[in-house]
């Protein structure tokens, strides 16, 4: 799992509380003594894997230093409906100026995590191992790929800095795939593990061939994806990409792959249902 480094999500943190809270809670403070104390507790309302509790006692320390917050469940934990994830004492202001905010990014946590173990538990007993892509919501990268983790797979590369992957629009300046992983060899010393994506058998065994360090087989059928395994006879690791669902990516994993990149992870998840009661105190 990748650390959760809540010094780097700063400004993401602050921007969002920034965007609701604005000059300031005005219901909150027409309504409620500014004396008034109060406790709330985070309860899911669904089954659900936990995270983002760290970023959600953060988001609240910064509405209010003196809130305690007190962990029910760590992120990671599978949960059943009912049950509670944590708990806000303190300022009942100040709880009710955090609620949407930490809410928004716990539900969008919480979703990716038991998406992604749903994902999980469908290879199980199988090499594969489930990885995410960058289709994440731009500014919450850390947050998405964190929860991935949290949710038991694997997180591909973070940026277009951190690893070469080249793909079709890579290859459209080069008259062969060889050429494209020479240069990218030649220009990277080494420094890198080199990705190339194909879309045919003969790309793959042209880049198995040209040294590439992992093929991606892009939009390959679950047969075709047989084919490739037995033509690769393990000579790199395969990653089957593009269209995986639930519904088909136990038929990927059965057929060889070493890993299944899945964008639904990120891209398009269903926010967990979870609520905060807040009762004075």
């Amino acid at each position: 799992m990748i650390p959760l480094d809540l010094g780097r999500i700063q400004e993401i943190l602050r921007i969002a509380l920034d965007e609701d809270l604005g000059s300031g809670d005005v219901t909150s403070s027409a309504t409620i003594p500014p004396e008034a104390q109060a406790v709330a507790r985070y309860t899911t309302k669904q089954p659900l894997v936990v995270s983002g509790l760290p970023v959600v006692e953060q988001l609240a320390r910064m509405v209010d230093s003196t809130l305690k917050f007190r962990y029910l469940s760590n992120d990671g934990d599978s949960v059943n409906e009912g049950f509670p994830l944590a708990e806000l004492n303190g300022s009942a202001r100040s709880i009710l100026a955090a609620e949407r905010v930490t809410l928004n990014i716990l539900q969008r946590m919480c979703g990716i995590a038991t998406q992604t173990s749903a994902f999980v538990r469908r290879v199980a007993g199988t090499k594969a191992k489930v990885i995410d892509t960058r289709k994440t919501v731009p500014g919450l990268r850390l947050l998405d790929k964190y929860a991935v983790a949290c949710g038991g797979a694997t997180n591909h590369r973070m940026g277009l800095y951190d690893a070469v992957l080249i793909k079709n629009n890579h290859l459209a300046f080069h008259s062969t795939l060889t050429e494209s992983v020479n240069m990218a060899r030649h220009s990277i010393a080494g420094t890198f593990q080199i990705e190339v994506e194909v879309s045919n058998l003969m790309q793959l065994e042209e880049a198995i061939r040209a040294g590439a360090d992992v093929v991606l087989l892009d939009n390959f059928s679950v047969e075709l994806t047989q084919q490739a395994v037995a033509q690769c006879r393990g000579r790199v690791p395969l990653e089957s990409s593009g269209g995986i669902t639930l519904d088909n990516i136990r038929g990927y994993a059965e057929a060889g792959v070493d890993r299944i990149s899945v964008g639904a992870l990120t891209h398009s998840v269903q926010a967990a249902d979870i609520h905060l009661r807040v009762t004075p105190s």
